[in-house]
């Protein structure tokens, strides 16, 4: 694995090494020992798989307050993603900044988002499915989220917004808030 640093600091691109012959490929999506140079002692808790249906739609953006906020590993199994995080941290000084980068199934390429970021993707194609892998477990309690569409986020999607959930709809715009940065 190879780890690329971003415009945000400790928001990561890993780019996997894939095994190839005939038969098609390998490659490793997580090795404690690799990461243990970006994370030490990295555990995940929970694992999931999204499946966005429609080209345009967008999830996001999402984050845990403290105590429970996450860590996020996230790989795309099928289609094309435009990947997103934001620098949540107040002491940052990247408070507030997106790094998005395309992930599609065919790909070798990974986002890892650390504690104190938000996160959500616009699907590039129909039927499009990611990997998630959490460092902490769901926590109703503890979610929180802001919009897609915040002014003060200016986030650049690649396509027209087709689809957003209701609930995605109705998260606050920063001013809104009880949003006061993240310090995890």
């Amino acid at each position: 694995m190879k780890f690329h640093a971003t415009p945000l600091a400790d928001l990561t691109v890993i780019e996997t090494m894939p095994v190839a012959d005939e038969r098609g490929q390998f490659s490793r999506v997580f090795c404690a020992a690799e990461f243990a140079a970006l994370r030490p002692a990295l555990q995940w808790a929970q694992i999931n798989v999204s499946r966005t249906h429609h080209k345009g739609s967008v999830r996001g953006m999402h984050f845990q307050y403290p105590p429970a906020a996450e860590a996020k590993l996230i790989r795309c199994l099928r289609g094309r993603v435009f990947d997103v995080a934001v620098d949540l941290r107040a002491d940052s000084p990247t408070f507030l900044r997106w790094h998005g980068i395309e992930l599609d199934g065919d790909g070798t390429t990974q986002f890892f988002i650390p504690e104190g970021f938000a996160h959500g993707f616009q699907a590039l194609t129909d039927d499009a499915q990611l990997l998630y892998m959490h460092s902490v477990a769901w926590n109703r309690e503890k979610e929180g989220g802001l919009r897609h569409d915040d002014p003060a986020l200016a986030i650049d999607w690649p396509l027209p917004v087709a689809r957003v959930s209701a609930k995605d709809r109705d998260l606050p715009l920063v001013k809104e808030s009880r949003f006061a940065g993240i310090k995890p």
